[in-house]
């Protein structure tokens, strides 16, 4: 507080540029508009799953830097998240920063403000000087959007390739999972299995020794988990998975997906339909390596139980399994690779930070994702969530965790596909592939070409 006798003076202080003036972002950079952005700011921020405690010293860090900056976190629950954010922004209500999985960035890209890879941020705070004679000084800081080499040096390998379209880019990850192999560490000894397979040759050598059916034929114990749809979560992202590490062309710049045709050095072969054979072996009673059916529970209920040997699944799994089991001996490992590949392939899934295109603070909201998303305020996230990082600095790091060590082992070589603009679309469409191949009603080829024809109409 300034008293009467105190002697006020307010004065404009250009530094230089650490936040460019861009109409993309609105700000035009006159002084009237710089004072009129030192005046109190709050910025709403939706995220489900981590509650505020994760984001605590984050936010506090924030307001040190911009005192008239404040953070309102709401965690929602996942299974209403959707719901929330389109009713809130059909009522103008919605949030200025929010979170999304990296899946549904095709379909919410029209909901987002992007960060253009020229533009920069313009941030003013008000300053306070002197003892006796005070003085008030606006700091006006600019920075870069971060380039497309600053983005490879930071992050992951396929980070930069998810989030910049038509170079922009769409948000930034505070952490980044990979698909894993969770498993039964007493079934492997009582089978005598040194070790959990590194490759799916090996894979399915293990998991033959691991099942067990009674004289009926009904399983007393799976080796595996997979082969089905309904019963396997994640079955798109193994599927995914499979494919990739089979060398299949996804999708191409033109704007459409390609999981269907050939290799294009080799047109008689076609990578998809292997990837989709084999995983449905694993359900296919006529198969030696038969070991999972429709009629088995959800496959993380199987493992809790001691039912099945392997599952595969994400960090979220880790706490679910030592709360809900803690005297299962299970531990995980990287997912097996095709025997002889030269190049080793993960499957990854995530959450972006991101902006809102309705925000009235557009600076101040991709200030702050850059903010959170600096390596240093990344560590404390991923250290009080136990996420695996996204952050290539980070990794060296999290090898020495025990239980992170099998996601960051693998995060260098984590790939993920875009699934066009409505990715539970494109969920029903694996689905569906899996399904009819397992009834007979299609052929492989016939299953995939008609997924493919269904994923295209998303995007």
């Amino acid at each position: 507080m300034f008293t009467k006798n105190t002697k006020y003076k307010l004065t404009l202080i250009f530094l230089i540029a650490i936040f460019v003036i861009t109409s993309g972002l609105g700000c035009k950079g006159t002084s009237k508009d710089i004072i009129e952005r030192t005046k109190p700011v709050n910025l709403v921020y939706w995220r489900t799953i981590e509650g505020q405690e994760a984001f605590g010293s984050i936010i506090n860090g924030f307001k040190v830097l911009y005192p008239h900056i404040s953070i309102t976190y709401k965690l929602i629950r996942e299974e209403e998240y959707e719901q929330a954010l389109l009713e809130a922004w059909a009522e103008d209500r919605g949030p200025d920063i929010f979170s999304i999985p990296n899946t549904w960035l095709g379909k919410y890209q029209t909901k987002i403000l992007p960060l253009g890879m020229s533009q920069e941020i313009v941030m003013a705070k008000r300053i306070i000087t002197g003892t006796i004679k005070k003085e008030a000084k606006i700091v006006v800081e600019r920075k870069k959007a971060p380039s497309l080499r600053e983005l490879r040096e930071k992050f992951v390998e396929t980070v930069p390739k998810d989030i910049i379209i038509d170079n922009k880019i769409y948000g930034l990850p505070l952490s980044l999972d990979i698909l894993t192999l969770y498993y039964n560490r007493d079934m492997l000894n009582s089978a005598g299995i040194v070790n959990p397979p590194q490759t799916w040759e090996e894979f399915v050598n293990q998991v033959q020794a691991l099942v067990l059916q009674d004289r009926y034929g009904d399983f007393i114990q799976s080796g595996t988990a997979m082969g089905t749809a309904k019963n396997v979560p994640y079955m798109s992202d193994i599927l995914s998975l499979l494919m990739l590490q089979n060398g299949t062309p996804m999708t191409e710049g033109d704007g459409r997906v390609t999981f269907n045709q050939s290799l294009p050095n080799d047109p008689s072969y076609f990578p998809a339909e292997e990837a989709l054979r084999f995983y449905t072996s694993f359900a296919n009673p006529a198969q030696e390596i038969y070991t999972w059916n429709e009629t088995r529970p959800d496959s993380l209920d199987a493992f809790l139980a001691g039912q099945v040997g392997f599952i595969f699944g994400y960090s979220n799994y880790l706490s679910l399994i030592k709360n809900q089991a803690p005297k299962l001996n299970f531990d995980m490992a990287k997912v097996p690779q095709i025997t002889g590949s030269l190049k080793e392939v993960n499957y990854a899934r995530y959450w972006l930070e991101t902006v809102s295109k309705k925000t009235k603070y557009p600076h101040e909201a991709w200030a702050f994702i850059l903010y959170a998303t600096e390596t240093q305020n990344a560590k404390t996230f991923v250290e009080k969530t136990k996420h695996p990082t996204a952050h290539r600095d980070l990794i060296s790091m999290q090898l020495e965790d025990f239980d992170l060590a099998p996601f960051a082992r693998g995060v260098l070589t984590a790939q993920t596909w875009y699934q066009g603009k409505n990715y539970s679309l494109a969920e029903e469409a694996f689905q569906e592939m899996v399904e009819t191949v397992l009834r007979g009603e299609r052929s492989v080829k016939e299953a995939i070409d008609m997924a493919a024809k269904k994923v295209n109409l998303t995007y």
